[in-house]
């Protein structure tokens, strides 16, 4: 069906509490958003490769540049055990499972493990190398990563999420995978397998703990009842300004006199496209009612190199104790770059509360909200 016939059930659909996954690339795929959606963590399996094979890791010679390493092939890896993270650095998920995959790089990167990172983006923007340097410091990823922008290591592993783990043994041959949130100590337990399987014994068994902090923080599932939800018109939910979206041309809009659970709104002159909005004049308003203690918005400024300036309140008032790290007290906070920004971590107890977020200055683009 044509996007423009199709509007009115993008921006008017219920949203699935708990999905926290991000979709999945292809059309196939996007039918599959299933219940791996709706969990902590999502579907856990094993798979071992048939024999003769080629193995998945000869894809790693697609990667279009490295970062933390020069060049990793299948030949080099030959004879280590090799845990391959398929990540892009927006997605919350991903960021959440961080710790772990970091502390496990550490502990055991003398004993044949080899933790590698490929980034195959999401959104344009994370096509962008040096967004992804920038990440990779800012987020103290150490290990190797391959830059997979046109996503040929990502099909070549037949892969469809992020976060997904491929634990492959010695050999080249993938033994396990966990896709999604969750499971971190059966991930560990196979990783020590894997290792004594190789000869690799010298390595304590005590699994790593970790002390994740920012949005790298557990989500809150007990009290999460508001669903991932892109705000661009080909995959948002729950539109609720008075008169549908216009799509690809500036349009002023209004938020309603209340909002329902998960329904968002805006508020001033915006285009409405495809994967995104973007604001055209200042003092432009997002508002979004939701359960969740985080909030999450992945914007950047439209035009590289701006910045835009926001406030952020939460049902009226200046978030105080309720901030995220990317404002201080007051919702106070500016755009200066493409990433997710977290702009809500609510002390307990978590109740429906509406968000709004009013950017004082024109330019900025919003691609996806998240909550934990």
């Amino acid at each position: 069906m044509p996007l423009e016939n199709n509007l009115a059930s993008n921006f008017g659909s219920d949203a699935e509490p708990g999905q926290t996954r991000r979709r999945f690339l292809g059309g196939a795929a996007m039918a599959m958003t299933m219940t791996v959606a709706a969990a902590p963590f999502a579907m856990i399996g094993s798979a071992r490769a048939k024999s003769g094979k080629t193995s998945e890791l000869d894809a790693l010679d697609k990667a279009s540049e490295w970062i933390n390493s020069p060049p990793l092939t299948a030949d080099s890896l030959r004879g280590k055990v090799v845990l391959i993270d398929f990540w892009t650095y927006s997605c919350i998920n991903w960021q959440r499972t961080l710790p772990y995959v970091r502390a496990w790089a550490e502990k055991y990167k003398n004993q044949g493990l080899v933790v590698i990172g490929v980034h195959s983006p999401e959104f344009g923007f994370e096509k962008n190398v040096e967004n992804v340097r920038r990440a990779v410091k800012d987020m103290a990823v150490d290990y190797p990563v391959a830059i997979d922008s046109d996503h040929l290591i990502w099909n070549a592993f037949h892969n469809e999420y992020w976060p997904a783990l491929y634990f492959i043994d010695a050999l080249g041959k993938i033994r396990h995978h966990q896709f999604g949130e969750g499971e971190y100590e059966q991930s560990e337990r196979t990783i020590q397998e894997l290792l004594t399987e190789s000869g690799n014994k010298g390595f304590s068994r005590d699994l790593v703990t970790v002390e994740p902090s920012g949005a790298e923080v557990a989500a809150d599932w007990k009290d999460l009842k508001s669903a991932e939800n892109y705000v661009g018109a080909e995959r948002t939910k729950n539109f609720s300004s008075p008169g549908g979206a216009a799509l690809n041309r500036p349009r002023t809009y209004k938020v309603p006199a209340s909002l329902s659970l998960n329904e968002w709104a805006l508020a001033g002159d915006w285009t409405i496209q495809k994967g995104s909005i973007v604001l055209n004049q200042a003092n432009g308003r997002i508002s979004y009612r939701f359960h969740a203690r985080d909030l999450h918005l992945v914007m950047g400024p439209a035009t590289r190199g701006n910045s835009v300036r926001f406030r952020v309140f939460i049902d009226g008032q200046m978030p105080a104790s309720a901030h995220g790290g990317d404002v201080d007290e007051k919702g106070n906070g500016t755009v200066v770059e493409q990433r997710m920004y977290q702009l809500i971590r609510q002390p307990l107890p978590i109740t429906d509360r509406v968000f709004e977020i009013e950017f004082l200055d024109p330019g900025v683009e919003a691609f996806s909200f998240t909550f934990g």
